[in-house]
């Protein structure tokens, strides 16, 4: 009698739980996940100068530094010619080219890529050392333009080529190191070089962002151009770059996996990638093959692939627009976890994912603070938006094999915003 008792009771108390659990009705949410970013059009900038007191390069003296640099990016400096009221040495726009049209990297001498140039403020007195700086004022503005053999008031000038002398050195790795010498001893146009900045742009869809940092022939100069013509004060100039110089990067399309369990299903910090289509999600921003390698798998309810409606990736933030935006409704249950994952477009092989044990599907609100960048491990990192084998800037990745981790902030390449300022997701 209490044996039938006893089983009677449990087999009430495994319907009721049975009928609790066939009663629980999923919830709707909404998951938008948000490219934040507020880019910068320069990938990298910098100054040089000589050694001495001033630290002008006089000639014979020569000067060195170092940048990465993609296909079609182009480096482009600027420094004046001491010994003139504000004529300054640059490349002619966009800059020195860094790569032949095959891909291979350009070396040795690229001085016939540079130009000398009048920045239109002052008028131009006889160059030389006895020149009284800083000279007369233009009665009007003047637009910057070439000094080609000749200035407007009788000048002479040797091509630019004849007292520069500007070579490149491939280091590897997309690493260029660059050398300006003065050449201009005993010549009719000696003169010191005063210390320069320097800029490479992004490239995105092909074109550079900023194909004219630093001045624009034909076009009114700026007050930064003006410091370094007139007087090779570099200082509001280098301000100037560094404010646009930073981070810009899409975000692939984005894999979103809803599932059932403690264990993220597509990866795990310390192991390798496991061959299931991640690598191509972080090397090249394809989610498809890792979307259906996923569909088949214990304990995954659902996988989608989001990708914006115009553009398929996620832009950053451009002056001041709103960047890429994505979103998809859930149907959820207790239980459920949501796991995210994207490309940090322009990387070798880094990925922004959920980390520890993802999202939690009854939350509501800002749930940002779940992501982290991880490197895959499958690709040799470089310099992130100036690496020639970025798949995402017509490069094929350079394989290597490591556990995927994350992704030190600061790197040996740059400092990264916090990754809220990149990635915002919600789920309401």
């Amino acid at each position: 009698m209490i044996r039938s008792l006893l089983g009677l009771t449990a087999a009430a108390f495994l319907l009721s739980a049975c009928s609790k659990d066939d009663d629980v009705q999923p919830t709707t949410k909404t998951l938008t996940i948000e490219n934040v970013l507020d880019s910068k059009p320069l990938v990298e900038s910098g100054t040089f100068m000589g050694t001495g007191t001033p630290p002008v390069i006089l000639p014979g003296q020569s000067v060195s530094f170092s940048f990465s640099a993609a296909k079609n990016q182009r480096l482009t400096f600027a420094t004046m010619y001491g010994w003139s009221n504000d004529l300054f040495f640059a490349p002619e726009n966009p800059g020195i080219k860094l790569y032949g049209d095959d891909g291979v990297p350009v070396t040795g001498d690229v001085s016939t890529q540079i130009k000398l140039w009048d920045n239109g403020t002052r008028v131009n007195d006889t160059p030389g050392a006895k020149l009284v700086h800083p000279g007369t004022a233009e009665a009007t503005l003047q637009n910057v333009k070439e000094v080609n053999g000749m200035d407007e008031y009788g000048h002479a000038f040797l091509p630019a080529s004849q007292l520069m002398n500007v070579s490149l050195k491939y280091e590897g790795n997309s690493t260029f190191t660059v050398t300006i010498s003065n050449k201009s001893g005993g010549t009719a146009n000696e003169t010191p070089f005063s210390p320069g900045t320097w800029a490479i742009s992004y490239v995105a869809g092909g074109n550079l962002l900023s194909p004219e940092p630093i001045y624009a022939s034909g076009k009114a100069t700026s007050e930064g151009l003006t410091r370094i013509a007139e007087a090779g004060d570099i200082a509001p100039m280098s301000a100037a770059l560094t404010a646009q110089t930073g981070i810009f990067t899409p975000l692939s399309p984005v894999l979103v996996v809803v599932y059932q369990g403690n264990t993220n299903p597509f990866y795990k910090t310390g192991e390798n990638d496991r061959g299931e289509g991640l690598k191509d999600l972080a090397q090249k921003g394809n989610a498809d093959i890792l979307a259906a390698a996923l569909k088949g798998k214990s304990g995954v309810k659902s996988v989608y692939v989001l990708k914006e409606p115009t553009s398929t990736v996620l832009l950053p933030r451009i002056g001041g627009g709103a960047g890429g935006k994505v979103a998809q409704m859930l149907s959820l249950v207790p239980g459920d976890r949501i796991a995210i994952a994207t490309m940090y477009g322009f990387s070798n092989d880094w990925f922004f994912a959920t980390s520890g044990n993802d999202i939690d599907g009854s939350v509501v609100g800002d749930v940002s603070n779940s992501i982290a960048l991880y490197d895959n491990g499958t690709a040799v990192d470089q310099f992130p938006g100036a690496g020639v084998t970025q798949a995402n800037l017509a490069g094929t990745p350079l394989a290597e094999s490591k556990a995927i981790g994350p992704v030190p902030n600061p790197n040996k390449f740059t400092t990264l915003p916090a990754i809220g300022s990149i990635v915002k997701v919600t789920l309401q």
